[in-house]
């Protein structure tokens, strides 16, 4: 099993479901690479050199900043460009930059969905760890099924973080993570579902996967847009595409 492996997807659509407000946007993607596995304990040791107690379970209580941190890390370390930059907490994505990154909300669900329509991509006992399954922690990546596109634990096991803003109308700078984790109920446990926190929040259920791909342009790609998250700041608006209440 190499942990770093990673899946090379064409360009395709995916369309995002707000059941909310029943609005649907239909997204674009350019070829992109996706991690096989969630990023694990083992890979951060190798990387940061801190302690990996078990090494093949899905790193998790991670940050935003720690996750966006970790992928500049991973790029250094494999002598790739570094896809952010910093300036204080103030985060900037180098869209045309091909290293190590996470993906945005349209990659992760056309990657997680591999062309199902459902709300999961297969029978859930067959290929996400959930609360039905018992225990009190995430296990190791890959023991379930993958999906049609070789991805494992897409859904269950530990939420995954995404670079998209969850909804700045409501709560300034959330970041979306996706997926549902081990001790969730089916419900949460779907592609299209949103949660996220503030980019210091940790949580014990949600960590990461690593993305790759440059594009051209400066501030948007694969369903991303920096004047899009301009336009929708300020509180008191309407939810964004596929917002989910977490509880």
């Amino acid at each position: 099993m190499d942990l770093w492996e990673m899946r090379s997807l064409p360009g395709g659509t995916v369309t995002l479901h707000d059941a909310r407000r029943e609005q649907h946007r239909m997204v674009r993607l350019e070829a992109f690479e996706i991690g096989v596995f969630a990023v694990t304990e083992e890979q951060f040791a190798e990387v940061l050199g801190v302690p990996a107690s078990r090494p093949r379970h899905p790193a998790r209580d991670l940050s935003w900043l720690r996750a966006i941190r970790f992928c500049n890390a991973a790029s250094e370390w494999e002598g790739l460009d570094p896809a952010y930059t910093f300036d204080g907490e103030e985060v900037t994505w180098h869209v045309d930059s091909d290293g190590y990154r996470l993906p945005t909300e349209a990659e992760w669900e056309f990657a997680c969905r591999a062309g199902s329509t459902g709300p999961q991509y297969g029978p859930l006992p067959e290929i996400a760890w959930t609360g039905a399954d018992g225990g009190s922690e995430p296990h190791d990546v890959g023991l379930k099924l993958p999906n049609l596109h070789g991805l494992f634990d897409t859904l269950g096991n530990v939420w995954e973080w995404c670079w998209d803003l969850l909804d700045p109308e409501r709560y300034d700078d959330y970041r979306v993570f996706r997926g549902g984790g081990f001790a969730d109920d089916s419900w949460s446990v779907r592609a299209s579902v949103r949660r996220g926190g503030a980019p210091r929040m940790h949580h014990d259920d949600v960590g990461m996967r690593l993305a790759r791909g440059g594009f051209d342009g400066v501030d948007s790609a694969q369903g991303w847009s920096a004047q899009a998250d301009v336009e929708r700041g300020g509180r008191g608006g309407p939810h964004p595409i596929g917002w989910t209440q977490r509880g």
